[in-house]
């Protein structure tokens, strides 16, 4: 199949996941949320030329995550902060069905 029968047939598999946006108002039209963070991931290897350790680059992902879902969820990412070093973690709330 041609790359464009390709995507018809999963733009039609997927019709409802596709067309969610126009009857869920809490869905976004696009994915820039998205590619902004892994553009962020990108910029910051760029600039830095990459990370020490593994390790590093681990713990440095899981807080931009950490930070980024605070922020999708309407939360000030310092008062984020300042909970999680208080001991109390915020925890992000799972999209209802």
């Amino acid at each position: 199949k041609s790359k464009a029968a390709n995507l018809l047939e999963r733009l039609d598999r997927y019709r409802s996941e596709v067309l969610r946006f126009g009857t869920n108002f809490a869905v976004d039209f696009d994915n820039n949320l998205s590619e902004r963070d892994v553009r962020m991931l990108k910029l910051q290897n760029k600039i830095s030329g990459g990370w020490r350790s593994e390790e590093g680059a681990q713990a440095w992902v899981r807080v931009r995550s950490y930070l980024s879902t605070a922020r999708k969820q309407g939360h000030n990412t310092t008062e984020v902060l300042t909970q999680l070093f208080g001991g109390h973690c915020w925890m992000p709330t799972l999209p209802g069905p």
